[in-house]
C-alpha cells in the first residue's frame, strides 16, 4: 500500500513539473517572439533521456500520414503522456477545496495561484470577479470578516489587503503574548532576593522582617497567621466562610434554578456527552473520522461519522435552515470536546428523517453549535443499527436486511376481506425462462471479454474522437438546473456516482452548463439525459452521412442465418477531445460536471460513431456485416443451422461471427449480452423482421400505431405520419392514402377532421397490420422496366 501511495505521489509530482515546464517554455516563446513554425523545434530541444525517446516514437506515429505537427499537437500528446486526466482532476478538486487553514495569506495566495493554473476558467480577464470570490471564500474567518465588507474584485488588491489584515492580526497576537509573559515573570510581592537559602532548608525559619497583612503583626506572613476569625467573601462578615454563608441563595448547577444545590436537585441529572470536534477544520485534521453526505428533507448535508462521539448531533444553523421541529430535553446535556472545551444544550430534534448511504433512519439529533459540519453520527447510531466500520478503507458496512415479504394467494385474500374493507393489490409477473448462458453459445463463448457485466473505466484512445466545433463568435452557454422530485434527485445522485466511478464524468469549473432531466425507459428505470439543445444550436453540423435503412436491407438478399450485436453504452466508448470537454459541462443540484466520453443528446454524435464503425468494419461491410450506429447485424448466406448446440451447423456463420467479435475485442468495444441474439433464422432489426423469405413489419412497432387514438392536432398528425411513413414501402399507394392527413399539415390549411381524414387514418392502421412480406430484390438478375406513368395536375 505504501509503495502504491509513493508511486501515486511521484506521478502527481511528475505531472505538476510537466505542466510547469510547458508553461515556462511558452513564456520563453513569448519573450523571444518565436514564430509558430519554430515553436515545436525549440520546445522539443529541451527534452532529455526518456522524454526525448518518447517524442521520437510519438513523432513517427503522429506524422505517419504526412501530417504537419504543430506545437499544440505536441503539447496535447505530451500532456496525455505525462499529465494524465486523473492527475489534472485531482488538481482541480484540490483547487476547489483549497482553504487557508494554518497558512499565512502569502502562502495561501502562492498555493492558490499555482493551483489556479489547472482551472482555465479562472485565468481569463472575464473571470476576475469569480477568482476574487473563490480566493475570499478560502480565507480564515477572522480575515474574511474584515475583507468581506470591502467587496474587492481586483485580485492583486484583494491579496494585498488580506496580507495586511494577516500581518496586523499576527502583530496584535504577539503583543498580547508579550504582555502576558511579562506579568507572569513579575516577582511575588513578599519574596526577597537572597533569602532563598534561608528558606530552602529543612523546616521553616521565621524571618523578623516579615509582616502579616492580615493581623498587622511582624514575625509571620499572612498565610501563616493563626487568627481564628474567618471572613466570608459573599457577605463580608467574620466568623464563617463563603461556602457556609446563609445570606445568599444557592444556585443548582444541574438545572440552573435558585433555592437548592445540585445534590438536592429532584430533576434528571445532567447528561454528559462527548464529541471530537465542533468544526470542519478540526475534523479535517483527524484521520479516524469518516466524511460523507447525508440528506434531510432531500437537502444534501456535510456529515461525519465520529466513533468518539457518544450521541448524534446536528448544527444549530442546519436546524434553523431546514426548519426542523426542535424539543427541549428533560435535563441538560454537557458535551465535552478536547479542542473547544464544553458546550451545554437542552435542545434535540426528535425522530428526524435522515437518509445516508441509500438508507433511511429516524434519528434523535442533539442541537449544538457546529461550524463546517451539519450532522455528526455518533456511537448511539452505530450501535443501534449494528453498523460496522472498515477502519483501513474508511468504509461503512450495514448488516443485511432480514425483513421478508408476506405474500397471500387468492383464497387467503378472500378470507381476509370483510364487507367494508379496502383492498390494495400489487400484481406482478415472473419470467421463468432463463436466458442462454454465454458458455453455451458457440464462437461467442470464446470472446467473453467482449461481453462484460459493466464498463468500469475510460475507453482507450482511438483514431476517432468526438469534437464540438462552434459557430464563430459563440460565447459559453449556461442554464439553470431543472426542478426535480425527491425520488428523481435520489436517482440522479446514484447515477452521478456511477458515472464518476467509471470516470465518464468529472468535476468541472467550465463556464458552460446544460440542465439535466430523467426520462423513464420501457422497463421502468430512469435514463439520465442532458438537455444540450442550446449547445446543439451553436454547433456546426457534421456532414457525415448515416446509411439509408433501405440500402442496408438490400444487402441481406439470400441471407438465412443472423446474429445481432448491441454495443453497451455505445457512445460512451468514444472519448471527447480534450479541448472540447468543458463544452459538455452540465449543472445539477449536486455539482457541476463534464463528460470525458461522448454523451448522449449532442449533435454530430451519431455521425462520429458511425464513422468509427465504418472504419473498423470497412473490409467486411456489405459482405457479411451491416452496421447502423451501435447496432451490428452479422448475416450468412449459406449453412442453415439446425441448432447452435450442433457444432457442424452454420460453419460459414461461425467464421463470420468470429471475425466480427475479434474486431470488437481488438478495438476494446463491448456489447451487452442480454440485448444480443445469435444463430437466428429470423431476426428483428431496425423495426423490421428479416428472414430468408424477405422482410416484414415488426409487430412490436405496429402496436404503437394501432393504439393511437384520434388525432387532434397538427403535431399529432405529423408524429403519426412519421411513424407510419417508416413502413411506407409495405403499403401500396401510401402517398395517395395519406393525402387527406398530409393536407392538414400545411400552414394555410385549417384543421378540420372530417370523414376523409378518419377513413385515411383507419386505412393506414389496417394496412400496417396486414402488410405483406417483401422479397428482397437480387440485383444480379438485372432490372426490367414494365411501365412508367407521367402524372399531370389538372
Amino acid at each position: 500500500m505504501t509503495s502504491a501511495r509513493t508511486n501515486a505521489q511521484i506521478a502527481e509530482s511528475l505531472a505538476t513539473l510537466t505542466h510547469l515546464m510547458a508553461r515556462e517554455v511558452e513564456i520563453i516563446f513569448e519573450a523571444m517572439e518565436c514564430a509558430n513554425e519554430n515553436k515545436l523545434a525549440l520546445g522539443t530541444y529541451m527534452l532529455r533521456e526518456e522524454a526525448n525517446q518518447w517524442w521520437k516514437n510519438a513523432k513517427l506515429r503522429i506524422g505517419n500520414g504526412g501530417v504537419v505537427i504543430t506545437w499544440e499537437m505536441f503539447k496535447r500528446e505530451f500532456f496525455n503522456k505525462y499529465f494524465p486526466a486523473d492527475v489534472k482532476n485531482k488538481k482541480v478538486v484540490e483547487f476547489m477545496r483549497l482553504e487557508q487553514g494554518n497558512m499565512s495569506v502569502a502562502e495561501y495566495a502562492a498555493k492558490f495561484e499555482s493551483l489556479c493554473a489547472f482551472s482555465p476558467h479562472y485565468n481569463t480577464p472575464e473571470a476576475e470577479n469569480d477568482k476574487c470570490v473563490k480566493f475570499e471564500s478560502g480565507l480564515r474567518p477572522d480575515i474574511k470578516h474584515i475583507i468581506g465588507f470591502a467587496e474587492i474584485r481586483n485580485f492583486t488588491t484583494l491579496v494585498a489587503k488580506a496580507r495586511i489584515c494577516d500581518e496586523d492580526g499576527k502583530a496584535k497576537s504577539n503583543y498580547f503574548k508579550a504582555v502576558r509573559g511579562k506579568s507572569q515573570d513579575r516577582a511575588k510581592p513578599y519574596e526577597v532576593k537572597g533569602r532563598g537559602s534561608a528558606r530552602s532548608g529543612k523546616g521553616k525559619e521565621k524571618v523578623d522582617g516579615d509582616k502579616c497583612y492580615r493581623c498587622g503583626k511582624i514575625g509571620h506572613r499572612s498565610f501563616e497567621c493563626k487568627k481564628d476569625k474567618d471572613v466570608c467573601y459573599s457577605c463580608g462578615k467574620e466568623g464563617h466562610k463563603s461556602k457556609e454563608c446563609k445570606a445568599t441563595t444557592p444556585t443548582c448547577f444541574n438545572c440552573g434554578e435558585e433555592g437548592h444545590k445540585s445534590p438536592e436537585c429532584k430533576k434528571p441529572k445532567k447528561v454528559t456527552g462527548k464529541v471530537f470536534a465542533l468544526n470542519g477544520e478540526g475534523a479535517d485534521q483527524v484521520d479516524n473520522l469518516i466524511r460523507g453526505t447525508c440528506f434531510i428533507h432531500d437537502t444534501p448535508l456535510i456529515a461525519i461519522i465520529d466513533t468518539g462521539a457518544t450521541h448524534s448531533f446536528i448544527s444549530m444553523d442546519c436546524m434553523k435552515r431546514l426548519n426542523i421541529p426542535v424539543y427541549e430535553m428533560s435535563g441538560c446535556m454537557n458535551i465535552e470536546t478536547p479542542a473547544s472545551g464544553s458546550v451545554v444544550t437542552r435542545l434535540v430534534c426528535r425522530n428526524c428523517p435522515v437518509s445516508v448511504f441509500g438508507r433511511h433512519f429516524g434519528m434523535d439529533l442533539v442541537c449544538i453549535p457546529l461550524s463546517g459540519i451539519d450532522v455528526i453520527f455518533g456511537m448511539n447510531w452505530l450501535v443501534f443499527n449494528q453498523v460496522h466500520i472498515n477502519c483501513c478503507e474508511k468504509t461503512v458496512i450495514f448488516p443485511k436486511s432480514e425483513r421478508s415479504l408476506s405474500l397471500m394467494n387468492g383464497e387467503e385474500v378472500k378470507e381476509s376481506l370483510n364487507d367494508h374493507g379496502e383492498l390494495f393489490m400489487v400484481f406482478g409477473s415472473l419470467n421463468l425462462e432463463g436466458g442462454i448462458k454465454l458458455e453455451e453459445l458457440p464462437v461467442v463463448s470464446e470472446f467473453s471479454d467482449v461481453f462484460p457485466e459493466d464498463i468500469s473505466d475510460l475507453p482507450p484512445e482511438r483514431e476517432v474522437e468526438f469534437g464540438i466545433d462552434l459557430v464563430p463568435g459563440t460565447s459559453p452557454i449556461s442554464m439553470a438546473p431543472y426542478r426535480m422530485s425527491a425520488s428523481e434527485l435520489n436517482e440522479l445522485k446514484k447515477q452521478l456516482e456511477e458515472l464518476l466511478e467509471k470516470k465518464f464524468i468529472r468535476p468541472s469549473v467550465s463556464p458552460w452548463g446544460a440542465p439535466v432531466l430523467l426520462v423513464k425507459k420501457k422497463e421502468g428505470s430512469m435514463r439520465l439525459c442532458i438537455d444540450y439543445r442550446q449547445l446543439n444550436k451553436a454547433t456546426i453540423k457534421n456532414k457525415y452521412p448515416l446509411p439509408r435503412i433501405d440500402d442496408l436491407m438490400d444487402q441481406l438478399v439470400g441471407a438465412c442465418v443472423f446474429s445481432k450485436i448491441d454495443l453497451r453504452s455505445g457512445y460512451h466508448q468514444i472519448r471527447v477531445k480534450t479541448e472540447d470537454v468543458p463544452k459538455t459541462a452540465f449543472r445539477t443540484r449536486y455539482g457541476h460536471y463534464e463528460y470525458t466520453v461522448m454523451p448522449f443528446g449532442v449533435t454530430n454524435a451519431p455521425g462520429v460513431f458511425m464513422e468509427y464503425m465504418n472504419r473498423i468494419f470497412h473490409s467486411f461491410l456489405d459482405k457479411f456485416v451491416v452496421v447502423f450506429i451501435d447496432d451490428i447485424l452479422v448475416y450468412s448466406k449459406s449453412g442453415a443451422i439446425r441448432s447452435y448446440y450442433d457444432s457442424k451447423s452454420g460453419e460459414e456463420h461461425k467464421e463470420h461471427l468470429r471475425i466480427v467479435l475479434q474486431v470488437l475485442k481488438e478495438k476494446k468495444l463491448y456489447a451487452k449480452l442480454s440485448k444480443c441474439e445469435f444463430w437466428l433464422e429470423e431476426v428483428s432489426f431496425l423495426g423490421h423482421v428479416i428472414s430468408s423469405g424477405g422482410i416484414a413489419v415488426d409487430p412490436a412497432k405496429v402496436d404503437a400505431v394501432m393504439k393511437w387514438g384520434t388525432l387532434e392536432s397538427v403535431v399529432e398528425i405529423r408524429s403519426f405520419l412519421g411513424l407510419a411513413g417508416y413502413y411506407r414501402r409495405f403499403i401500396e399507394g401510401f402517398s395517395k392514402m395519406a393525402l387527406p392527413l398530409t393536407l392538414l399539415t400545411r400552414k394555410d390549411q385549417a384543421f378540420v377532421w372530417d370523414e376523409k381524414c378518419e377513413k385515411s387514418f383507419q386505412e393506414l392502421k389496417e394496412k400496417l397490420t396486414t402488410a405483406p412480406m417483401l422479397i428482397l430484390p437480387d440485383a444480379k438478375d438485372g432490372w426490367r422496366l414494365l411501365h412508367m406513368w407521367l402524372v399531370h395536375d389538372q
